[in-house]
């Protein structure tokens, strides 16, 4: 059972975990059953804890401590047997320093962590999840299968990805879009960022490498031209033409 809190306003949050008996409240005509009740047995998934008030999160933590919960409008004691997953954005240390999370439920939560990096630091990650994106949009779409040329996989991994997974797939089913063929190419791969010369930054690599990446740039800032860009750089034009000859940069 998985529940977005961030999605659920504050005052219907814990009648929607904890369910609710005909008349608890104006509106209530039926009894409802809550997410917990629903998952028990089972497990539930709360997305995005570090959103949930201070005064839901002492609710929370009386009934993960007493594994048992009442509906609102009724007494009785419903015994729960759950598994609990939480996820958020936030670093939860931070926010009970901060005073925005409970101490003790943050240590009622602390199980086995799991960090998931952002995307610019799992490498090949990009590639497969792209792959991925890719196979799904077209199906869903009924477009014939397509595959992502090897220079089309080398910008995609030379972005930063400020927007992470999600981000991702935006730029990926735009891609699949804008080509006409069966491949992707470079120029089907559009990043909408604010800030593109800090991508450049994201990921670790030589200083070659980033050579490489500022003066593929300015080219396409530039329409290719290469006066302008050698101009721009302060570099030498043999030293541009040079690494279009040997495919460095293009």
């Amino acid at each position: 059972m998985a529940v977005n809190v961030a999605a659920i306003p504050s005052e219907l949050i814990e009648s929607e975990l904890f369910g609710y008996e005909k008349g608890a409240f104006t509106g209530a005509s039926t009894r409802k059953i809550g997410k917990f009740e629903q998952a028990n047995g089972g497990t539930i998934f709360l997305d995005e804890i570090g959103e949930m008030s201070l005064n839901m999160q002492s609710k929370l933590l009386r009934v993960l401590q007493e594994n048992e919960l009442s509906r609102l409008g009724d007494n009785t004691l419903i015994k729960l047997d759950i598994r609990l997953i939480v996820s958020t954005h936030k670093n939860l240390a931070d926010e009970v320093k901060n005073g925005n999370f409970r101490e003790d439920l943050y240590y009622r939560l602390l199980g086995l962590p799991i960090e998931l990096p952002p995307l610019r630091q799992r490498g090949n990650d990009i590639i497969v999840l792209a792959k991925y994106f890719t196979d799904e949009f077209c199906e869903a779409n009924n477009l014939p299968k397509k595959n992502i040329s090897l220079k089309a996989q080398e910008k995609l991994m030379s972005y930063g990805y400020p927007g992470n997974v999600r981000e991702l797939k935006a730029v990926i089913e735009l891609a699949v879009v804008l080509s006409d063929t069966t491949e992707i190419g470079p120029e089907s791969i559009n990043f909408n960022t604010t800030d593109s010369i800090s991508n450049f930054l994201f990921n670790e690599c030589t200083l070659e490498e980033y050579n490489k990446r500022i003066v593929n740039y300015f080219l396409e800032k530039n329409d290719n031209n290469v006066v302008v860009t050698a101009k721009k750089l302060n570099i030498g034009k043999s030293t541009i033409y040079r690494m279009l000859k040997n495919n460095e940069i293009g």
